[in-house]
C-alpha cells in the first residue's frame, strides 16, 4: 500500500512540474508502465482533483492543529506572565497599546480570549495613536477594531513632525519618537481612569534591550514585565514577555491581522537595535539553546556576583556576614547544562577555552 501511494504521488508530482511538457510526460509515465494517452487525457485530471482535494482537507486539518497548539501555548505564556507579576487585577481599566503591528495585534487577541475565561472583571480599552505619518492608513484599524465590537479611541498626534524638524537627517528618530509617545500616552491614561497600561514587547525585545543597555549604555538593565512610571501615576505591564517573536509573527501570519508598518523608523536600516538582534540570531544558529539560558539569567540574579554596591552592601560584608544563596558556589567546579545537541554535561575546567569567545 505505501508503495502504490508512493508511487501515485511520484506520478502526481511529475505531472505538476511537467504538465506543460507532454512529451516529457509520456516518457515519464512510460516508465512506469503506464499508456501515456490514457494517463494524459483521463488518470491525470481524476487524479488531479482528487490529490488536490485530499491535500487541502489534510492541509486545513493540519493547519488548525498547529494554530491550536500555537494559540495554547500563546495563552499560557500571557496568562503566567500575568500570574507571575500580577499584572491584571479585579477592576482593573487596561489600556491596550495598538501600533498597527504583530506585537500588539496578538497582545490584544490573546488578552481578549483571556478576559472570557478569567476568574476576574476588568476592562480593555484598544488605543492607537495617530502620529500623523505620511501615507499612514488611518481607516484600517478602526474599521478592524469595529469589527471586533470592543471600546477603542483614536489619539490623533503630530508628532512626526516634531521628530523630523528636531533630529537631523540620518540620525536615529527611535529616543525622541518614544519620548513623546510615551507622554502622549501617559495623559491620556490619566485623563480617562486607565490604571494599566499594556505594550507589546515580546521575549526577544527584553534580551534585546539588555543587551543595547550593556553594549551601548553601560549599564546592566533590561525591559520589566511590570513598571511604575517615574511620576508613580502609571502602571505598564508587558503581557507578552514569555512569548517568542517567532510564534507571534506567525500566530499573526495565520490570523491575517491587518498590519500597518511603521515608515517613520522602519526604514533605519543601521539601528542599534538591529545589530544586536543579527548577533542574537547567529548566536542561536551557532548555540541552540542560548536565548532560553540568557532569558532565565534574567530572572535569576545573583547580586552578590555583580559590582554594583548600590544594591548589595559589599562593604559590610566582612562585619554582617552577608551572603545569599549563590554565595557557597563562588569556588566550587561549576557544572555547565548541555544542550540539546551535546551528550554530557561539562565543567569549568571543560570549557575554559570557550570563555574567551
Amino acid at each position: 500500500m505505501i508503495q502504490y501511494y508512493n508511487k501515485r504521488l511520484l506520478l502526481f508530482n511529475n505531472y505538476l512540474l511537467y504538465k506543460e511538457d507532454n512529451l516529457k510526460l509520456v516518457f515519464i509515465f512510460s516508465q512506469f508502465g503506464y499508456n501515456a494517452n490514457v494517463v494524459l487525457n483521463f488518470v491525470i485530471p481524476k487524479e488531479l482533483s482528487m490529490n488536490m482535494s485530499a491535500l487541502n482537507d489534510s492541509s486545513d486539518k493540519k493547519l488548525k492543529v498547529d494554530f491550536n497548539k500555537l494559540q495554547k501555548r500563546l495563552r499560557r505564556n500571557v496568562g503566567k506572565a500575568i500570574e507571575d507579576y500580577n499584572m491584571i487585577e479585579n477592576g482593573d481599566r487596561v489600556m491596550v497599546c495598538l501600533s498597527g503591528g504583530k506585537d500588539s495585534y496578538t497582545m490584544l487577541e490573546i488578552l481578549l480570549n483571556l478576559q472570557k475565561s478569567a476568574p476576574i472583571h476588568f476592562e480593555l480599552i484598544a488605543v492607537n495613536l495617530d502620529q500623523k505619518q505620511p501615507g499612514f492608513p488611518e481607516e484600517v484599524l478602526p474599521n478592524y477594531l469595529k469589527s471586533l465590537g470592543i471600546p477603542f479611541h483614536i489619539i490623533e498626534e503630530d508628532t512626526f513632525s516634531i521628530v523630523k524638524e528636531k533630529v537631523p537627517e540620518g540620525k536615529t528618530t527611535c529616543a525622541l519618537c518614544s519620548r513623546l509617545r510615551r507622554g502622549i500616552i501617559y495623559s491620556w491614561a490619566q485623563e480617562n481612569r486607565i490604571n494599566k497600561i499594556a505594550l507589546g514587547h515580546h521575549r526577544e525585545d527584553i534580551i534585546e534591550t539588555l543587551f543595547l543597555n550593556m553594549f551601548f549604555g553601560g549599564k546592566m538593565k533590561a525591559m520589566p514585565p511590570k513598571l511604575l512610571s517615574d511620576d508613580g501615576k502609571n502602571t505598564v505591564i508587558r503581557p507578552l514577555a514569555y512569548c517568542k517573536e517567532k510564534d507571534i509573527a506567525r500566530f499573526a501570519q495565520l490570523k491575517e491581522f491587518p498590519i500597518i508598518p511603521c515608515n517613520l523608523c522602519g526604514s533605519q536600516e543601521n539601528l542599534q537595535r538591529k545589530q544586536i538582534k543579527q548577533l542574537l540570531s547567529e548566536w542561536n544558529k551557532q548555540f541552540p539553546g542560548r536565548i532560553e539560558n540568557i532569558f532565565s539569567a534574567i530572572s535569576n540574579i545573583a547580586p552578590s556576583h555583580l559590582m554594583d554596591h548600590s544594591i548589595f552592601p559589599f562593604k559590610e560584608i566582612d562585619k554582617q556576614r552577608l551572603f545569599d544563596k549563590e554565595s557557597e558556589l563562588l569556588f566550587d567546579d561549576v557544572t555547565f547544562m548541555a544542550s540539546d545537541n551535546q551528550s554530557n554535561n561539562k565543567t569549568t575546567a571543560d570549557i575554559i577555552d570557550v570563555i574567551n569567545i
